[in-house]
């Protein structure tokens, strides 16, 4: 581990054990009077280690989008494997009747040979009366012992098809049960790193838990600030597609709803749910996850982006937003928020991606 990393997280213990002492209940001491003493409010955190408490928050909702990431791709997984596994199973009932209509009818092929006597075809001709009849017989004799051949072909290849249909569904229901587990891990990790967040926040007193709000806000300032002063926006003059002006209008019809990670909406989106279903709604199907949208859709240059955009944050590529105009964006920011629009700068940028490209 860096010493920067270790140097937080003790930095962060610190300020969980401080919490927690400024926290518990004042010392009651004997005095002759009948009024007891009152308690002394808790004194406020210092800057520094409010800073450090910011910074470990910051630091385990990440560590929560990240997670929420790899669940929602492990769902996504699996609902197309079931959806494989359906149709492995359809068209394995579909060849089984195959098979079975094939082995009708070789056997009754064979019955009617049986029928025949089984005599070999030099001995059925010596003992015909009428050796043109046979011969026309034989003819057609020939073209069935062509029809049965194909028809043992046929079998063969509907039961290898069966036999891989089979093994396709077998190696589905392996993959499916470990997505279930990634999905279960992923879940376990997000609803860690939440409740680690919570338990920070919630020693904190109500007067630091404003400054930390502030923090947040001037943070997040600071960064829009500096992204706009490299005059990025100078040359951003692309206007919305009509399909891109209905996602932007979905997006922030969604304003105020809450944060849930796994959320698809309409009650509470995750950062990709959000901009996964307002796509949805302009008639345009994304990848669900923030990652899958950086891999798979056209990228272009932040100079180039235009409202209905997404932009893709941190290295990770952990958080979605969707860019609206005028150096601002729409997002579903982490848990105990809402849906809020920002600054498209208030978070390290790692790529622009178009839908519908």
């Amino acid at each position: 581990m860096r010493t920067g990393k270790r140097g937080l997280i003790a930095a962060a213990v610190t300020v969980v054990c401080a919490v927690t002492v400024l926290a518990a209940p004042g010392t009651a001491f004997a005095s002759p009077s009948p009024t007891p003493t009152p308690t002394a409010s808790p004194s406020p955190l210092p800057n520094k280690d409010l800073e450090a408490v910011r910074l470990k928050l910051d630091q385990l909702y990440r560590e929560a989008a990240a997670a929420t990431d790899a669940y929602n791709a492990a769902e996504e997984k699996a609902e197309k494997q079931s959806a494989e596994i359906v149709q492995l199973a359809k068209k394995i009932v579909e060849g089984q009747e195959k098979l079975d209509e094939l082995k009708e009818r070789a056997g009754a092929a064979a019955r009617a040979q049986y029928r025949s006597g089984g005599l070999p075809d030099e001995a059925q001709l010596m003992l015909s009366d009428n050796p043109r009849q046979f011969l026309d017989g034989a003819g057609r004799v020939l073209q069935g012992q062509r029809a049965t051949k194909a028809l043992i072909g046929e079998m063969t290849r509907t039961q290898q098809d069966l036999e891989l249909y089979a093994k396709d569904a077998s190696a589905q229901w392996k993959k499916l049960e470990a997505g279930r587990k990634a999905k279960a891990a992923a879940q376990k990790k997000i609803e860690k790193q939440i409740a680690a967040a919570e338990k920070l926040e919630s020693r904190l007193e109500k007067a630091d838990k404003e400054r930390l709000a502030r923090l947040e806000e001037e943070a997040a300032l600071k960064a829009q600030t500096a992204w706009l002063d490299t005059g990025v926006l100078d040359d951003v003059s692309g206007e919305a597609t009509e399909a891109g002006k209905k996602a932007v209008k979905y997006a922030t019809a969604q304003i105020g709803k809450p944060y849930g990670w796994g959320e698809e909406g309409p009650k509470a989106y995750d950062c990709s749910g959000l901009t996964s279903q307002a796509w949805a709604s302009a008639g345009t199907a994304i990848p669900r996850t923030s990652q899958e949208q950086w891999k798979q859709l056209k990228r272009v240059d932040v100079e180039d982006m235009r409202p209905g955009d997404l932009i893709i944050y941190f290295k990770d590529a952990s958080h979605v937003a969707m860019y609206i105009g005028d150096g601002a964006m729409v997002h579903a920011p982490r848990p105990n928020r809402t849906v809020t629009i920002a600054g498209a700068g208030s978070m390290p940028i790692l790529a622009v991606v178009r839908p519908g490209a």
